[in-house]
């Protein structure tokens, strides 16, 4: 379009006007380093100035501004890293660019472009920032979201200004979100729709036909917002708790900035139902209002700068608007914003506790607004509580609010301190939920919980009446941690208040995790897991001491987080608290020795062979008391449980109940009941019983072939497949039986050949070419040189494999076994680590164990797993002449542990320091160079 001469001199003359002025409050840097607007403002001048086509123009334009964006959030990037925590300040500037880039657009599509010099009442526009953009939060790279308003149906005029607006804000490379109404569509759709009207809560004029704007907000609050207050309220719930379901609870570890638990989104609610409701435009109007204490406020305000400028570094790291806190994001977040190591502790984790920390103070300032509302009659009871709660009688002191427990009168509640206890066991007595308003009274007088305090008989009293009395310790213990009162109770439990643990095993923070654990007892003793679990719903049914295994659940990983043992540190502070929580000398004795062992039973189930007496034996000679085994058993279990909801599974509870059967037989009849002759003639007599109708000579050979270990070692199921797969086997031939094993949520691999050296590693190679994982392995050599090999597999999922997929897999081990497949070179596509999983170090350690076995010498190595690690280290000994009898592997989440029970050629231990020197260094360099590869 070419414009007449003065209206190009006019547009030129006030091209100045065409910017926002800066925010009042402060950019992350001075407003021109951002965008100098006068220079901008004389560029886009001699440009629009130009006679020529309207893309021409345009394409010019945009050359600008694209530059001038470049540099503006390159200023800005380095500005926020030299200032890692302002995140107020660059959410503004990241707006306020915005803000002058759509101006710019806008002024050339109105003024240059399709200017009109006398529009008719149809021909009118307003722009709108809308949702985030609107609110004047912006992280680098958030979407913009504009509304264009017109008076009536959308004019060609109109679509001609927004078609060009879109077109230079899209090659701007913005991600723009837009839409057209009328006043009358806005408050239609936002009728309809609880995402619109949100949008429309927060629409801010940009540019154009202001009385448009006034008329829009006046609407909106007459014809749309006003009296629709409590649906408003339930849709942001309903979305909430949608929104939480789909991401998980704020303990998660590896957690969504903005739609988890405790994230952005759950504040902006917040302030969404605030503005809606209360008709503020700071949450800062709300202490006025009396909906807030002035230190609810100094926490909002905490966390949500916290999370923006966590929000901020994730997207300049990732340079895309990623929001999950993964891993491998975790360390570089952390590193930005000033974490370092220390205590014992990586940086990394000292960041996720204060993340963790920020997201509690979310889930409290929720709960107080809310009850709140409910107050006020603006939020509605939930349904289920109007129509079948029974208000249960309330003790002195206390009265129900909005279905809730509170406080009569809350001078006379202080004058005893108790009381700070108290009324969390009146909670679990009649079943109510805490007022927030009580809840408020007890975290502002937590001082009142001293030494004295703690001393108290009837402080212990109710503290252990909590745990063990009223079945369901685990809501009295989640509220008094995030109230602060179980670090005021037991101060030591502070330091591990919300603390995660940087590895993939563990779920949940620290606390959350006892509490979990605290859970499962709880679930055991309703009697919910009897058929999970029937071993120890078995023990608590015949009777355990509860008090001395509640206080060991809660205190089992208390010294975790320093650089010392944690189960060592553990029992340390064990031995101060269990007698300051009324427990006497021996039951105090008992929690000590639990939470120093706590990790005994699972490393022994997990990480040794079972199948070998002297692991019993060392076992049960460290438990001492079938008493003791008991409590050790149910608080492996729930401890195992209380990692992740997935951790537990058949293969370790097949393992726990092993360990605890044969354990508690030695303990009762003596080490007589599980030695190897005993094994060994019963495994051979059922075997005969199984095979009855084969012929006697054939039956004598074969229980004749095996040593010792081959019978006490395996189940009569696969004693059974290897005596059909050795039956008549050629030299030349290999066989081999897969076959689920639900009872142990694996796939079972039986190969029978003929014995040479390595044979072992061939066949850990074939099956992590096929992307088995091995979870536990057995081989023995026959007297009359056979190789017999028993292998536990699990799918990438950890589960057995499907019937169907058997055939394909067989195929495939018996060409790598065939040596169609060279397994080196096939599996580095496999060997490879995935960018999330590089994030953990996890430092290798090799130990040479001679007493935990007869025969044996015990080789634990315990380092960073991948998928090739197994073969590399049984290729490593098989090169040295290292006969591997059994292999066991535990794997906690990015760390394995490969236990190998080995001999020498010569079927002796590995006594010599000079060879276990060797043989560590070389499964060093098998570890250094399969790290490299998985790395590369």
């Amino acid at each position: 379009m070419t414009l007449p001469q003065r209206d190009l001199e006019a547009l030129a003359s006030k091209a100045g006007d065409i910017f926002p002025a800066p925010p009042t409050a402060g950019l992350i840097c001075a407003a021109d380093d951002i965008f100098n607007r006068a220079e901008v403002a004389q560029a886009i001048a001699e440009i629009l100035k130009q006679d020529g086509k309207e893309n021409v123009l345009r394409k010019e334009l945009v050359t600008l501004l694209l530059a001038q964006r470049k540099a503006a959030m390159a200023q800005i990037a380095s500005a926020f890293q030299e200032n890692p925590r302002a995140a107020r300040a660059m959410t503004r500037s990241y707006t306020w660019l915005t803000d002058c880039l759509v101006s710019c657009a806008f002024f050339a599509a109105t003024r240059r472009f399709y200017p009109l010099s006398t529009p008719t009442e149809a021909e009118r526009i307003a722009l709108f920032a809308v949702g985030g953009y609107g609110r004047g939060e912006m992280a680098p790279q958030s979407d913009v979201d504009l509304l264009f308003l017109t008076p009536y149906k959308i004019t060609p005029w109109a679509e001609s200004v927004i078609e060009s607006m879109l077109y230079i804000l899209w090659d701007l490379r913005l991600k723009v979100g837009h839409s057209s109404r009328t006043v009358k569509d806005c408050i239609r759709l936002g009728r309809e729709d609880f995402t619109i009207r949100t949008a429309l809560l927060e629409n801010r004029f940009l540019r154009g036909y202001a009385p448009l704007a006034e008329e829009l907000d006046k609407r909106l609050e007459a014809e749309l917002f006003k009296g629709t207050e409590r649906e408003f309220i339930e849709a942001k719930l309903g979305e909430r708790d949608s929104r939480h379901q789909k991401q998980g609870q704020r303990y998660v570890v590896e957690p969504n900035v903005k739609e988890g638990k405790g994230g952005l989104r759950d504040l902006q609610s917040l302030f969404w139902i605030a503005k809606y409701v209360y008709h503020v435009s700071d949450v800062s109007e709300l202490v006025a209002m009396g909906v807030l204490h002035q230190d609810e406020l100094e926490r909002f305000i905490a966390a949500e700068d916290f999370l923006w400028a966590v929000r901020g570094h994730l997207h300049l790291i990732a340079g895309r608007p990623v929001e999950q806190l993964t891993f491998d994001v975790q360390i570089e977040v952390a590193d930005r914003m000033g974490y370092a190591d220390k205590g014992g502790r990586r940086g990394v984790e000292h960041f996720m506790q204060d993340y963790f920390r920020h997201a509690t103070s979310v889930g409290d300032l929720t709960r107080i607004l809310l009850t709140k509302l409910e107050a006020d009659h603006a939020k509605a009871a939930p349904l289920l509580d109007r129509i079948f709660r029974r208000r249960p009688r309330m003790k002195p002191g206390y009265k129900v609010t909005h279905n809730r427990l509170n406080v009569s009168d809350e001078a006379a509640f202080l004058e005893n301190p108790l009381n700070l206890l108290r009324v969390f066991e009146e909670g679990l007595r009649t079943g109510m939920l805490i007022h927030p308003d009580a809840m408020r009274l007890v975290t502002a007088n937590l001082h009142l919980i001293d030494d004295t305090f703690r001393a108290n008989r009837e402080a212990q009293r109710i503290f252990l009446d909590l745990l063990l009395k009223h079945g369901n310790p685990k809501r009295a213990l989640r509220r008094m941690n995030e109230l602060g009162v179980l670090a005021a109770f037991i101060p030591e439990f502070e330091h591990i208040v919300a603390m995660m643990q940087f590895n993939m095993y563990h779920s949940y923070t620290v606390d959350e995790h006892t509490i979990q654990v605290i859970s499962n007892y709880a679930k055991i003793e309703r009697e919910e897991l009897e058929e999970e679990l029937p071993l120890s719903s078995e023990i608590l049914k015949k009777g355990i001491n509860r008090k001395v295994l509640m206080v060991a659940m809660l205190l089992h990983d208390i010294g975790k987080g320093r650089d010392i043992d944690h189960s060592v540190l553990g029992a340390q502070i064990a031995r101060k608290v269990a007698p300051r929580l009324g427990l006497n000398k021996a039951d105090s004795e008992t929690v000590e020795w639990l939470v120093r062992y706590h990790l005994l039973m699972s490393d022994m189930a997990q990480k040794r062979d079972i199948a070998d007496p002297r692991t019993v034996r060392d076992f049960a000679k460290a438990v001492k008391t079938v008493e003791r085994l008991n409590l050790l058993t149910v608080l492996t279990v729930c401890d195992i449980r209380g990692v992740g909801p997935n951790t537990w599974n058949n293969w370790k509870a097949v393992l726990i109940r092993s360990l605890y059967r044969q354990t508690k037989l030695v303990l009762e009849d003596g080490m007589e009941a599980i030695t190897r002759e005993n094994r060994g003639t019963k495994a051979k007599k059922l075997l005969r019983e199984e095979l009855s109708d084969w012929p006697a000579k054939d039956l004598k050979k074969e229980t004749a072939r095996h040593y010792e270990p081959y019978w006490q070692g395996l189940h009569i199921t696969a004693h059974k497949v290897f005596a059909e797969l050795l039956r008549d086997i050629p030299d030349d031939e290999i066989r081999i039986d897969l076959h689920p094993d639900d009872d142990r949520d694996a796939t079972r691999v039986c190969f029978a050949m003929a014995d040479h050296p390595g044979i072992f590693s061939r066949m850990c190679g074939a099956l992590a070419l096929v992307g088995a994982n091995i979870v536990d392995a057995r081989t023995f050599t026959s007297k009359d040189g056979y190789a017999t090999a028993a292998f536990w597999v699990q799918d990438g999922e950890d589960k057995p494999y499907e019937a169907s997929r058997l055939p394909r897999l067989r195929t495939m081990i018996e060409r790598t076994l065939a040596g169609e497949v060279v397994t080196t070179e096939a599996i580095k596509s496999r060997d490879v680590l995935k960018k999330r999983e590089r994030a953990f170090n996890v430092p290798t350690t090799i130990t040479f164990d001679n007493e935990g076995s007869e025969i044996y010498t015990i080789i634990e190595v315990d380092s960073r797993d991948r998928p090739g690690l197994l073969n590399d280290l049984t290729r490593a000994l098989a090169s040295s002449n290292v006969y591997i009898a059994s292999a066991v592997i535990a794997t906690f989440g990015e760390q394995v542990v490969d236990t190998f029970y080995v001999k020498d050629m010569f079927g002796l231990k590995f006594h010599a320091d000079s060879k276990q020197r060797a043989l560590e260094k070389k499964l060093r360099d098998a570890i250094k160079q399969g790290a490299e590869r998985a790395n590369s």
